[in-house]
């Protein structure tokens, strides 16, 4: 007798998808404006079209904010002007996490701040030190639990953004991108899953490093965030674009062809059907990500 075929499972019984983060993730294209714009209103503390007023209107509880000026080489001065203007702006208890150590990340003290925090900045700098000191760390660890199951807003600008993603980009010159492997990926903090983002990126002609990017896993979706530029991610996908610039977004996940697995490095690639989209403010974008099947 023919041997019996396994039962297969149904799709319920092994596979869950990951339940959508009920944190906020605000990733800034970095130089936003931190001065009140005409229409401010003094005593009521509003400048409603302001990046960083969003935020602080996005922190809910006790609007507790802690600023992490951990990428910047200069961390007082960083988070000097973001301690100040949250403060103006209504904000409850500004605390800093200067972070200079990965083991700070285990300490009491630190984790404290992370768990009456309402609200996290993180400032530029260079993102390779975020992944490197945070990286692995229980400090990480916990706010990642608490970006899935408390409603806490996580804001970074330039490289405080770019290290929101899962591959990030942290070495590579504005003008490189077109020869293979002149651009160099990590893993980032992984706020985001197979999404890239990039920063400055009109202002300093990012786009070409961004397609070789997707060019090499083309699941991936490109970010391009222009300088006070942002976008307010919900739901781990549901995209708004706030600011006065543009987002680009580059999907490939159609494109037909590419050749970065057939060049040696130093060559130019070629990406074909590369589809971009480029987003105002007001506009909303849903990432076509596909479901995480594992917890």
């Amino acid at each position: 007798m023919p041997a019996r075929k396994p039962k297969m499972p149904a799709p319920n019984e092994t596979a869950t998808t990951c339940l959508p983060p009920k944190g906020v993730l605000i990733a800034i294209g970095g130089h936003e404006d931190k001065a009140p714009r005409p229409g401010y209103d003094e005593e009521a503390n509003s400048a409603p079209d302001s990046i960083l007023r969003r935020f602080v209107d996005e922190v809910k509880g006790n609007k507790n904010i802690l600023v992490l000026p951990i990428a910047s080489e200069e961390p007082e001065e960083a988070a000097k002007d973001y301690v100040d203007l949250f403060t103006s702006l209504g904000a409850g208890r500004v605390e800093v996490f200067d972070m200079q150590s990965r083991q700070q990340g285990q300490e009491d003290e630190s984790l404290r701040q992370l768990e009456e925090a309402d609200g996290f900045m993180f400032t530029g700098g260079d993102q390779l030190r975020l992944t490197a000191l945070l990286g692995g760390t229980p400090w990480l660890k916990r706010l990642k639990e608490r970006f899935t199951h408390d409603e806490i807003v996580i804001a970074g600008t330039s490289a405080g953004a770019a290290a929101m993603s899962t591959p990030m980009i942290y070495q590579g010159r504005n003008n490189q991108g077109m020869l293979k492997d002149e651009i160099h990926i990590t893993t980032g903090l992984q706020f985001m899953h197979d999404v890239a983002i990039d920063t400055h990126f009109v202002a300093r002609g990012r786009i070409i490093r961004m397609a070789q990017i997707i060019a090499t896993n083309p699941c991936c979706i490109g970010l391009g965030l222009e300088e006070d530029t942002a976008v307010v991610v919900r739901d781990g996908r549901e995209l708004e674009v706030i600011g006065t610039g543009v987002v680009t977004v580059l999907d490939g996940q159609d494109c037909t062809d590419t050749n970065i697995h057939r060049i040696p490095a130093g060559e130019p690639f070629t990406i074909r059907d590369l589809k971009m989209h480029i987003l105002s403010c007001g506009e909303r974008y849903t990432l076509p990500v596909q479901e995480e099947l594992h917890r």
